[in-house]
């Protein structure tokens, strides 16, 4: 019978204790960055696409890139707005996947509207959050970008691939509608 020599573990008798302490706290540091920071991707997402559970699934990705980065990113000091933009963009190609499959699937083109938890609440931001879900994609995002995320018109136009006439139309029906929905659950 012959004896097999003893495999190294790659990564572990190569490291010394300060090389481990060193990515514990890199760990420990994008820890807290998600921390500081997944309250703002989700509600980001969350505004965009109108679903909780889509939403926690970008906002994952985003932080996945962000992982990715994180050494250029720690050391930034506009990493709120790139986080911001990233949430933006993979909700936007969220909501054209899921439009792409839906229409793939479906006989009509007919737009088909997520049902979303509504909790009762006092609050107006909540109010006003839940009143945002139930808005149409073509009112909502539009609407989101340039309210919550300060964009102009042209930009909005250019990151949705649509004319500036459809954006100014969308965000004034959107307001239109949150006026009404606000209204009716008042």
């Amino acid at each position: 019978m012959v004896n097999a020599a003893p495999l190294p573990l790659i990564g572990i008798g190569d490291q010394d204790a300060s090389g481990l302490d060193a990515r514990m706290a890199e760990v420990q540091e994008f820890e807290t960055f998600v921390r500081n920071y997944q309250n703002m991707v989700f509600s980001v997402a969350a505004r965009i696409v109108g679903n909780p559970i889509d939403a926690q699934d970008i906002a994952q990705e985003v932080f996945i890139k962000a992982y990715e980065r994180f050494d250029e990113l720690k050391e930034s000091g506009t990493v709120g707005g790139w986080l911001k933009t990233v949430a933006t963009n993979l909700s936007i190609n969220h909501l054209n996947r899921y439009r792409a499959r839906w229409r793939f699937f479906s006989e009509e083109e007919t737009e088909f509207e997520i049902p979303t938890f509504t909790a009762p609440t006092d609050d107006r931001r909540e109010l006003l959050e839940l009143a945002i879900q139930k808005l149409p994609d073509g009112q909502r995002v539009p609407l989101v970008l340039f309210h919550f995320q300060d964009l102009s018109y042209d930009e909005i136009a250019e990151k949705l691939g649509i004319s500036l006439a459809k954006v100014k139309t969308d965000i004034h029906r959107g307001r239109e509608s949150l006026r009404k929905i606000l209204v009716k659950t008042s």
